[in-house]
């Protein structure tokens, strides 16, 4: 769409002056370095010759060599003038206010929609394409509405192609699509033969899925396979499409004490998010990492290791860690699966309690989803109309819940 390309061209634009600022700050971090250690080894030179002249007159008062005394001479008048002090004043960045209606003038103008239907030959018009149902409140009980039979001996994740199919994979080597009355559409293989460890579909509507013995990620384009995304030295494991078109990729390296997660546009690395700002991990090692990004351009990762939802800004800075509702008895949080809703909210699998944690954008508790009979839940998706969809690992069933 041109409205994203637009985006994007735009996120480009503001990192390069956000870049240009940033080095212009580290050349004047250098050289208020370079003034200051000058300045140190000056005040160095001076606290050893000082040094010397005090083991002089020492060793003078300490002799009766009438000729040291005779050859004796003040220097105090070369330590009357200090180096001088420096006095530094720091930049400081002024931001201009932003106005929002003159960012809409600037970057461009969006026609109305307008069609014509054949019986009665009027036309109509729409300011906005709804894409998301108007704000509801969560249910007290959520609903259970549909069961879906996916014939997985074990069944790992579930995908939302649109309001009326789904994409799932389990432990073979295929992908599978039904609609929502469980009739199976299609089937695709992975291009290695190897069993798919997570799936998602691109802003296109293609089919995405990792393969971690390959170390790569694949696009399914007219039902033929492309590996978009070749690692060397790390391992891919969940992956999300981002509201621009982007990939969220989480993966970690062989030996599981590393694990990052990288925005990809197209095969092009864009993002590496690894660390918070005190250089510490944001994430645990070893286990699995499942992935979705909020409609605020939230990243939110569901920890296994850390027991966590660890969610940061699009800029990859920590906003929040979820670590289970303290108000309640259920036992150890255990995230699984996760994914967000059109409001924001963020729907968390917990695989131990067998249920779902809902929470608000800023990352408090809402509600749970525990009265469906779920059991040893995997992965989960919601469509644009607010049905959630879950994925049982062992019965291989998808559960289609009403939540709202």
């Amino acid at each position: 769409m041109d409205i994203i390309k637009e985006g994007e061209d735009w996120h480009r634009e503001i990192n390069k002056v956000v870049d240009k600022y940033l080095s212009e700050i580290d050349e004047m971090k250098n050289k208020h370095l370079a003034a200051l250690i000058k300045l140190e080894n000056e005040v160095k030179q001076i606290t050893s010759d000082l040094k010397e002249i005090i083991l002089d007159l020492k060793r003078m008062l300490e002799s009766n060599d009438i000729s040291i005394i005779s050859a004796y001479y003040s220097r105090n008048a070369e330590f009357r003038s200090l180096p001088p002090k420096i006095s530094v004043s720091l930049p400081r960045f002024s931001p201009h206010h932003i106005h929002t209606d003159k960012l809409y003038q600037i970057f461009g103008s969006l026609s109305t929609l307008s069609f014509t239907t054949q019986e009665h030959e009027t036309t109509m018009e729409a300011s906005e394409m709804m894409t998301c149902p108007p704000k509801n409140q969560l249910l007290y009980e959520s609903k259970l509405t549909a069961t879906i039979d996916t014939r997985y001996e074990l069944l790992y994740s579930v995908t939302c192609l649109d309001d009326e199919e789904i994409w799932t994979c389990g432990d073979d080597r295929t992908m599978k699509l039904y609609n929502l009355q469980g009739k199976l559409l299609k089937t695709i293989k992975t291009k290695s033969g190897n069993i798919p460890c997570d799936i998602t579909v691109s802003r296109s509507g293609d089919l995405v899925y990792t393969d971690r013995e390959t170390r790569t990620v694949n696009i399914v384009k007219n039902e033929k396979i492309q590996e978009v995304i070749t690692l060397k030295w790390w391992i891919p494991y969940f992956v999300c499409s981002t509201l621009y078109g982007d990939l969220l990729v989480t993966m970690k390296t062989d030996d599981g004490e590393h694990s990052r997660v990288v925005r990809y546009s197209g095969s092009t690395e864009k993002q590496t998010i690894q660390f918070d700002d005190k250089g510490q991990h944001l994430y645990s090692p070893y286990f699995l990492k499942y992935i979705s990004e909020n409609r605020n351009l939230d990243i939110c990762v569901a920890d296994c290791g850390a027991h966590a939802v660890v969610v940061v800004n699009h800029a990859g800075k920590l906003r929040f860690r979820y670590t289970g509702n303290p108000s309640t008895n259920k036992g150890l949080f255990s995230p699984a699966g996760i994914t967000t809703d059109c409001q924001s909210q963020i729907l968390t699998l917990d695989n131990k309690n067998n249920c779902i944690h809902i929470l608000d954008p800023d990352g408090q508790f809402l509600h749970y989803v525990d009265n469906c009979d779920l059991h040893h839940p995997r992965g989960l998706c919601v469509n644009t109309r607010g049905d959630l969809f879950v994925a049982e690992c062992h019965s291989s069933k998808v559960k289609k819940i009403k939540y709202m």
